[in-house]
């Protein structure tokens, strides 16, 4: 008995399954053809979202997000950002209502009872299904297993993906030996160039999402070979740090997965991540390794990091105490690592985050760590450190520089001077102004020795091109600290290497060097002589070579106040202003006890006061210590002595003591009182800024003046030479 077309589709209607051993209709075709598209391809549709506010991703957008960005996204709506790519994309799809719908609707022939009545009458037929239920799924594993063994791990994956969806259930699974053979494939050749990268991190969350266990040597294999060179650590735009990420997570979360991963993938993994510019998600899984998985790893990982770091602006340059601090929990000490160059590029990454910090004492702590590591012959470990980046290398000097630079404020002659020597030791070459502080500081500390000791080493480096010569100012200084000290051996010395070095004679400060010793003796004729020849060289006597000239005559014993008032006098025709240090010399000459001397210290008063009256008024151009004329303390103390010199001269019948008091004492009363009758808010006004190449001539003066004063203690602080 023949059945038609109409009962098979009866059939079909009422028991809504395919009849094995029967070819159907054209439409019956069509409808289980639509029914297995409807499988396949489930059209996503979007439902009312349970929070409209946070609704702003559609499933296409959530679907191209990468690893971590799908973490980001996560941890920014407060969901969960723990788990594989699928878990992280299905959180976010349940966050806002999209849903996996099938709308194909197979709509099948209908008929009437009669007709299906009629038709299935099955008298004389019987019916026996003798085909495998499971042939289907048998052949396509069977496809999945020879396509692996080939290594055609393209048509394997494919294969695999269209028994996964199509053919396996929850009672018929996919076996784990199907996922091994094909991650086997693609695993091959470093992940085929990295190509199976994707692939292979689907199996992995497959795997690990069925419970099964993945082989270490596999795992690790995946992981490493799908970081690459290449921006965002891919290969040839293959792989990169989302997919490792994605697979570590998946490895991680398998049974066993905890004791998988060596630490040569972590290893790997944040160098990538380092390298990328993700520093605080490469510090992340460094402290996982360090601090939860006991590891320890290579100094070229903690160096990675330490180098990203450092090389950043703003808060990830403090990252790089962390990275150092993880280096020694892991087991290394800072004093021995300089010995290997992973360890030298830590040490020195350090140093660079040290500088930008504006942290002094690591920096050197680190470079004196390094000093200290062995099998580094024959050069030293910190001179290796300093000198493994053009960037630590400035690091390394600015930090030597700045340490110098606050010895010498703080008056450390010993540290500066030992943080100097350091420098070329370890390949940093310190700018003239370097040089010339500390000389400065150990000048004002009377230190001659070790300040020609330094001279001569600057010398040497300028003779071998590492530095620049010394200038003529710097020489100057010296000789005057050796004059001070009484090192007349080293004066001479001093001056002949000027002239070798400089190929000259010296300058005007040199010969203020010769007024000066003149000067010590009292013989103002010999420094009249000396300032006429600084005028037939063509060279302009300044306010020291006057104000010097001027103590020649205020040498205790053979004061002069005539010939001090005459050099006053004459230094203004040659239009050089004379500052309180020339009238402070000047009045210590009037201080010899007679009336004449006591008139010319009044007349010198009245006259600084004319120049501090008109200073206050107009303002002040240039330097308060070398242009003003403001009375300081030690004019007040020269001015008491002359109105005591005064009260004496009238007691003796000299001169009478109303007369003196209405006259002579007046001007010297006004410098005793100076400081009741201006206003201190007034005298701040007065200070000016001071361009750069004029503060660095006005620190020399200022140590010249200071000579002065000090260089005639014994007499009373009468003479300032």
């Amino acid at each position: 008995m023949r059945l038609t077309n109409a009962c098979v589709l009866a059939i079909a209607a009422a028991s809504g399954s395919a009849v094995h051993g029967f070819q159907l209709a054209p439409a019956a075709r069509i409808a289980s053809s639509m029914q297995v598209s409807a499988t396949m391809d489930p059209v996503v549709t979007e439902t009312a979202p349970t929070d409209e506010s946070s609704s702003s991703m559609t499933f296409a957008e959530i679907n191209k997000l990468a690893y971590r960005a799908l973490q980001r996204e996560c941890k920014s709506l407060e969901l969960e950002a723990v788990g594989t790519t699928g878990a992280l994309r299905g959180r976010l799809l349940d966050h806002f209502g999209l849903t996996r719908e099938s709308t194909a609707v197979v709509e099948v022939p209908k008929a009437t009872a009669a007709e299906i009545e009629e038709l299935c009458a099955t008298e004389g037929i019987t019916f026996c299904d003798e085909s495998d239920p499971d042939f289907d799924f048998k052949s396509v594993l069977s496809d999945v297993m020879q396509k692996s063994t080939m290594g055609h791990w393209k048509s394997a994956t494919r294969k695999l993906k269209k028994l996964t969806k199509q053919y396996s259930s929850a009672d018929r699974p996919v076996p784990r030996e199907a996922y091994l053979a094909v991650l086997e494939a693609c695993a091959a050749d470093r992940l085929n160039g990295a190509r199976a990268s994707e692939p292979a991190r689907r199996i992995l969350e497959d795997m690990a999402t069925f419970g099964f266990e993945i082989p270490a040597e596999l795992a690790n294999t995946c992981v490493v070979s799908s970081l690459g060179e290449g921006p965002g650590g891919t290969h040839d735009q293959c792989g990169g740090i989302d997919t490792a990420l994605a697979m570590v997570a998946a490895i991680e979360s398998s049974p066993g997965g905890a004791d998988i991963l060596t630490d040569a993938s972590y290893c790997r993994l944040v160098s990538a991540l380092a390298k990328d510019g993700a520093i605080e998600e490469a510090e992340l899984v460094l402290r996982s390794m360090v601090v939860e998985k006991s590891f320890t790893p290579p100094l070229s990982t903690f160096a990675d990091v330490a180098k990203a770091a450092a090389r950043s602006e703003g808060d990830h340059v403090e990252d790089v105490l962390q990275v150092l601090t993880y280096a020694k929990a892991a087991g290394y000490e800072l004093d021995n690592i300089a010995a290997v160059e992973t360890g030298r590029e830590l040490l020195a990454s350090g140093v660079i985050a040290a500088e930008k910090m504006d942290n002094l004492a690591l920096g050197l702590r680190l470079l004196t760590a390094a000093a200290k590591a062995e099998g580094c012959a024959p050069d030293s470990g910190d001179d290796l450190v300093a000198s493994s980046s053009s960037a630590a290398q400035r690091a390394c000097t600015l930090i030597h520089k700045r340490a110098i630079g606050k010895a010498c404020d703080d008056d450390n002659w010993k540290l500066a001077v030992k943080l100097l020597e350091l420098m070329p030791k370890r390949s940093l070459t310190p700018a003239t102004s370097v040089w010339r502080r500390v000389l400065s500081t150990c000048c004002k500390n009377e230190k001659s020795r070790k300040a020609t000791a330094i001279l001569l080493d600057w010398i040497t480096l300028a003779a071998e091109g590492k530095a620049e010569k010394p200038p003529v100012a710097v020489f100057n200084t010296v000789v005057n600290t050796c004059e001070v000290c009484g090192e007349e051996g080293l004066t001479v010395k001093v001056l002949d290497v000027m002239k070798d070095t400089l190929d000259m004679q010296g300058n005007i400060i040199t010969f203020n060097i010769a007024l000066k010793r003149l000067a010590k003796i009292g013989n103002p004729a010999g420094c009249e002589g000396i300032l006429i020849g600084m005028l037939n060289e063509g060279l302009e006597p300044n306010v020291v070579s006057y104000t010097t000239t001027i103590g020649a005559c205020a040498k205790e014993g053979k004061k002069d106040p005539a010939a001090a008032y005459m050099w006053l006098q004459r230094m203004r025709t040659r239009d050089v202003q004379p500052n309180y240090h020339t009238y402070n010399t000047a009045l210590a000459a009037c201080l010899d006890g007679k009336l004449a001397s006591t008139f010319l210290g009044a007349k010198i008063a009245e006259e600084m006061m004319e120049d501090t009256e008109k200073e206050i008024t107009c303002g002040l151009k240039g330097s308060v210590n070398f242009k003003s004329a403001l009375p300081d303390s030690y004019t007040q103390l020269l001015a008491r002595q002359l109105m005591k010199q005064l009260r004496e001269n009238w007691r003796s019948g000299d001169i009478d003591m109303a007369l003196a008091k209405s006259t002579t004492r007046v001007p010297l009363l006004k410098l005793v009182d100076f400081d009741k009758t201006v206003d201190e808010a007034r005298m701040a006004e007065i200070q000016c800024e001071v361009p750069e190449d004029e503060r660095v001539a006005n620190a020399e003066q200022d140590y010249e003046f200071t000579l002065l004063k000090e260089m005639h203690k014994d007499d009373h602080r009468t003479a300032m030479v």
